[in-house]
């Protein structure tokens, strides 16, 4: 991975706090430098770090963030239609893919960015991009997301961990989202999901919900979304040898007895 070159990053902060002049030609030139970003190796991870970086201005962040969320929406792999075929050029030409390099700087620095983001506007825009690449590359591509991310949720006990546990279950939520639609034989990531996740979900549940905070509200929201996502077209299922789903109730929700424990948070 290439280093950072701290004067191209001072270069793109100037152009994203320009982009905000009033005057036609200060925005002008700056926007135009920002529309070619896709263009540019490593602007990914520039906007990484200014996104990161408290110390910016709150609008520059936000830029930055959804800068960052466009590019990976659009060149992280080639445009194709719902039927599997490429899409038509847009102003003659496609949007250029990123390198292997630069998706794995993203890939890389995005979780430890969404961990520590307290603001929520950031923290969604960085969460949402986490989600448009898991579309594509959970978990062929990506096998360390789901490690990460329940690394962060198991230090629930620590309450100096608060922002990271919640942010780390925001992040499992948006992975699950990716599969709350699927079919039945197209959920085997979802139900290793559950199987690995529900012990750890389950007693953080039952105890945010003896906790009187917002903190703790917060947190028990998107437990119970991460529960829709994953139960509200089938209850999830354990998995053939192959990854593929299987017709057995998953462990974490085989019986009534697996299910009661959340009917009773439900209440």
């Amino acid at each position: 991975m290439a280093e950072i070159d701290m004067s191209a990053v001072e270069a793109l902060h100037v152009a994203l706090q320009q982009s905000f002049s009033p005057d036609a030609s200060v925005r002008d030139p700056a926007e135009a430098a920002i529309k070619n970003l896709k263009n540019v190796p490593g602007a990914t991870q520039m906007l990484l770090h200014i996104t990161e970086e408290k110390q910016v201005q709150y609008e520059v962040r936000q830029a930055a963030a959804i800068q960052l969320k466009n590019i990976c929406r659009e060149c992280w792999v080639e445009r194709t239609s719902y039927l599997g075929m490429p899409l038509p050029a847009i102003n003659g030409a496609n949007p250029p893919i990123l390198s292997e390099d630069d998706k794995l700087v993203v890939k890389n620095k995005l979780m430890d960015c969404l961990m520590n983001e307290a603001d929520k506007s950031i923290r969604d825009l960085m969460a949402e991009t986490l989600h448009l690449i898991a579309i594509h590359d959970y978990p062929e591509s990506w096998p360390q997301l789901l490690p990460s991310v329940l690394q962060v949720i198991s230090q629930s006990n620590d309450p100096a961990q608060a922002l990271r546990v919640h942010n780390g279950l925001l992040a499992l939520r948006k992975v699950c989202k990716r599969y709350e639609y699927k079919s039945r034989e197209a959920r085997g990531p979802l139900n290793e999901i559950v199987m690995k996740s529900f012990p750890l979900l389950l007693p953080l549940a039952q105890r945010l919900c003896t906790e009187d905070s917002l903190e703790a509200a917060l947190m028990l929201k998107q437990i119970l979304k991460i529960f829709w996502s994953s139960t509200q077209f089938y209850l999830p299922s354990g998995n053939n040898p192959d990854g593929s789903a299987s017709a057995t109730p998953s462990p974490a929700l085989a019986n009534p007895s697996a299910m009661e424990p959340w009917f009773e948070i439900l209440k």
